[in-house]
C-alpha cells in the first residue's frame, strides 16, 4: 500500500501526515524578533500559503524550513527528523525541500537543460540519460521544452521561473517552498507562473507558498497563514479568511489589498 495518495479531505490526518513541523520557532536580526513562537505543521499533499504585510516574517519563515536561515530557537522536523545544522545531512535535507525564489538563480553559463540535470547527477547521483530525460519531462510539464538548450539571459522572467521550477521539482522533494515567486516578473507573466504553480498542487505537490497574488491563495490553498508582526495571526481555510477574517490586523491588510 506505501505510495497511495490519501484523498484530501476524507481522512483525518494523523501525525504520520505531518511533513513539515515548527515548534516554538524564534528568530532575532539584531534586535528585530522576525519569528515570534512560530507552531506550523504542513501536511503532506496540502499546499499552505502564507499572506501578510511586507516585514511580518513571510520570506524568513520560509527559508527556515531549509536552514537558509538559521533559527535562534524551536525546532523544525522535516518528515519526522529534525533539520540537521549544517554538513553532509543538511545537504541531503535540503534535497528534499525544493525552494523556488523570488530571483530565478539559475546558472547563467549553463543551459536550460543543464540547469535542470545538474542537481540530478551531482545530488541525486543520476547518470546523463536518465537526468536529461527527466528534465526534458518536466521542462515540458511547464511549458518551456522549447528553450532547453538556450541560456537564461534569452529566457524571459516568466521563463526563467519555469525553469527554477523544474530545476527544485527535478530533484523529487517531498516538498516545494516558493518565496514570492511571482514579484519579480511582469504582470503579463505573473500567471503562467501561477498556472505552473495551480497544476502542481492539483497533482498533489505539498506547498509552502509565500505571495501577494490573492487569486492564488484563494483558488490553490488548503490552508491561509496569515502573519503580521513575526507572529501567525490566523490559520484557515481561504474562504473563511477572505469572507470571514477574525483579526482586526487581517481585516486591515485585507481592506488595503482587495478594494484597491
Amino acid at each position: 500500500m506505501s505510495g497511495v495518495a490519501v484523498t484530501k479531505g476524507n481522512t483525518a490526518p494523523g501525525t504520520d501526515d505531518a511533513l513539515v513541523v515548527l515548534k516554538n520557532v524564534n528568530k532575532h536580526f539584531g534586535a528585530l524578533h522576525v519569528l515570534r513562537d512560530i507552531d506550523l505543521t504542513i501536511r503532506r499533499g496540502e499546499v499552505v500559503v502564507v499572506i501578510g504585510p511586507s516585514g511580518s516574517g513571510k520570506s524568513t519563515l520560509c527559508r527556515a524550513i531549509n536552514r537558509l536561515e538559521a533559527i535562534d530557537s524551536g525546532e523544525i522536523a522535516i518528515d519526522g527528523r529534525p533539520l540537521p545544522a549544517e554538513g553532509r545531512e543538511l545537504a541531503a535535507l535540503r534535497a528534499d525541500v525544493g525552494m523556488v525564489f523570488q530571483s530565478f538563480n539559475l546558472f547563467a553559463h549553463r543551459t536550460v537543460l543543464q540547469n535542470v540535470t545538474l542537481g540530478q547527477i551531482k545530488v541525486r547521483k543520476k547518470d546523463k540519460k536518465e537526468a536529461e530525460d527527466r528534465a526534458r519531462a518536466l521542462l515540458e510539464r511547464v511549458g518551456v521544452t522549447t528553450q532547453a538548450d538556450k541560456y537564461p539571459a534569452q529566457l524571459s522572467g516568466g521563463q526563467q521561473q519555469r525553469v527554477a521550477i523544474a530545476r527544485a521539482l527535478a530533484m523529487e522533494p517531498k516538498v516545494m517552498l516558493f518565496d514570492e515567486p511571482t514579484s519579480a516578473l511582469d504582470p503579463e507573466m505573473i500567471n503562467e507562473v501561477l498556472e505552473v504553480m495551480q497544476q502542481l498542487a492539483r497533482d498533489g505537490m505539498t506547498m509552502v507558498v509565500v505571495t501577494h497574488e490573492m487569486g492564488f491563495a484563494r483558488s490553490a490553498a488548503n490552508r491561509v497563514v496569515f502573519m503580521s508582526d513575526g507572529r501567525i495571526v490566523e490559520e484557515t481555510t481561504p474562504d473563511e479568511f477572505f469572507t470571514n477574517p477574525r483579526s482586526d490586523r487581517a481585516k486591515d491588510f485585507l481592506s488595503k489589498i482587495l478594494h484597491h
